[in-house]
């Protein structure tokens, strides 16, 4: 018998309190973000709940510090 390889989760959801740590915006921020496209859309995980992938929030990280520093000439 071969030994069994621990299963790597293919999608983290993140909650809105952990989206906010992750960010450092708060809830309207993110919120209005989403409405006006600048930010990931969260997905529905029940009628009252949502979340937001995990390599999404890292994208728009992401996304941040390369416009920041093309706009401040560094790492250039």
């Amino acid at each position: 018998m071969g030994t069994k390889q621990p299963r790597t989760p293919l999608h983290t959801i993140l909650r809105l309190p952990a989206v906010m740590d992750r960010t450092g915006l708060r809830r309207s921020s993110i919120l209005d973000g989403v409405v006006r496209g600048n930010f990931p859309s969260p997905i529905k995980l029940s009628s009252r709940a949502v979340g937001w992938l995990e390599s999404d929030v890292n994208g728009w990280i992401e996304s941040r510090i390369a416009a920041s520093r093309n706009v401040d000439g560094i790492g250039q």
